[in-house]
């Protein structure tokens, strides 16, 4: 009788925890690439454990107005699509791999999405 008795408790306990919402998942790692600053200066910019599934526009690059970044590096755990354009619009755009996706300074980026 104890036996059942646990094993209610047990299958009670992981129902709730799978009702439980989780949080928003993030990419774990960080993200750079490369821009010119207003003052013509080459800069670094990053992002360390990027939110998933969301349109980032780069500090630095994210409008129409400014010279696009370059050389991105994605050392998340998540894969990174890169876009040329701002709020990841347009048919111009890379997938970089978890851990090891890199661009050269040909590739130019406003904007990434992680998934």
């Amino acid at each position: 009788m104890r036996l059942r008795g646990s094993i209610a408790a047990a299958l009670g306990a992981l129902t709730l925890v799978l009702a439980v919402p989780t949080s928003a998942s993030a990419a774990e790692g960080q993200f750079r690439y490369t821009y010119v600053t207003d003052e013509g200066y080459e800069a670094v910019g990053f992002l360390n454990n990027p939110p998933s599934g969301q349109c980032i526009n780069l500090y630095g690059v994210g409008s129409d107005d400014r010279r696009p970044g370059h050389s991105p590096k994605n050392r998340t755990d998540a894969t990174a699509v890169v876009f040329l354009n701002a709020d990841c619009e347009g048919d111009v755009f890379f997938s970089l791999r978890p851990h090891t996706g890199g661009g050269s300074e040909r590739l130019k980026v406003r904007s990434v999405v992680f998934s």
